[in-house]
């Protein structure tokens, strides 16, 4: 399925979260904090708001977005005012 996003908005791929500690503790998926951290699959079409690229890898709000299903992997689609940092 391809997915293409309107206006300022910007799809990520979310980046799975640990489940194992620094220790070698396993973390259970009810425990696990939600991850804030996703790499840009796609742009919307307003190009002069919209400051990030392809294949960035960016930090973005807490509870920002709304969650997809894309291919069995999931996704979020925010606004660019929702993401916070670009990480490199």
């Amino acid at each position: 399925m391809k997915l293409s996003p309107l206006g300022d908005r910007v799809l990520i791929k979310v980046q799975e979260s640990d489940t194992k500690s620094a220790g070698g503790i396993i973390i259970p998926q009810t425990a696990q904090e939600k991850t804030q951290t996703g790499v840009v699959v796609a742009i919307g079409t307003d190009t002069d708001v919209i400051k990030v690229k392809k294949n960035d890898k960016v930090m973005y709000d807490k509870y920002a977005g709304t969650q997809v299903k894309i291919d069995g992997a999931e996704h979020l689609i925010v606004k660019m005012s929702d993401i916070l940092a670009v990480i490199e």
